[in-house]
C-alpha cells in the first residue's frame, strides 16, 4: 500500500504543474530534445531539465542522451493506477451527492407540506 501510495503520489505531483502537463502533450505528439522543450515553454535549459527530471522520476518520461542531445519521449507509464484510483474516488463523491440530493428532497417536501399545513391553521 506505502509502494501504491508513493507511486500515486509522484505521478499527481508531475501532474500538477501546467507546464509538465504541457509537456506530456507535446511528446504526445513527437518526440523531442529538451533544448527544443526549453523555447516551446520559453524557460531555461535547467528549468526544463527540472520538469522533465520529475515526470521521469513519476515514469511518465523517458530520456535518452545521444552526444549532446537528450531527447525525451513518453514513458512506459499508462496511469491505469491513477485512473483506477479517480474512478474510485468519483463513485464515493457521485453516491455522496446522491445522497445529499435525497437529503434535499425530503428537506423540499417536508418544507412544502409545512407551508400547507400552516395555510390551513389560518
Amino acid at each position: 500500500m506505502v509502494q501504491y501510495q508513493a507511486h500515486l503520489d509522484a505521478t499527481f505531483a508531475a501532474l500538477s504543474d501546467v507546464t509538465r502537463r504541457g509537456v506530456l502533450e507535446q511528446l504526445g505528439s513527437a518526440d523531442a530534445s529538451i533544448s527544443e522543450l526549453a523555447r516551446r515553454f520559453d524557460m531555461t535549459l535547467t528549468g526544463m531539465k527540472k520538469h522533465v527530471g520529475v515526470l521521469e522520476q513519476a515514469g511518465l518520461v523517458r530520456t535518452e542522451k545521444v552526444g549532446r542531445v537528450r531527447t525525451c519521449r513518453l514513458g512506459p507509464r499508462r496511469l491505469e493506477d491513477e485512473a483506477a484510483w479517480i474512478e474510485k474516488h468519483r463513485q464515493l463523491w457521485s453516491a455522496r451527492f446522491d445522497a445529499l440530493d435525497g437529503i434535499v428532497e425530503d428537506l423540499k417536501r417536508k418544507e412544502k407540506a409545512d407551508g400547507k399545513r400552516k395555510q390551513h391553521r389560518r
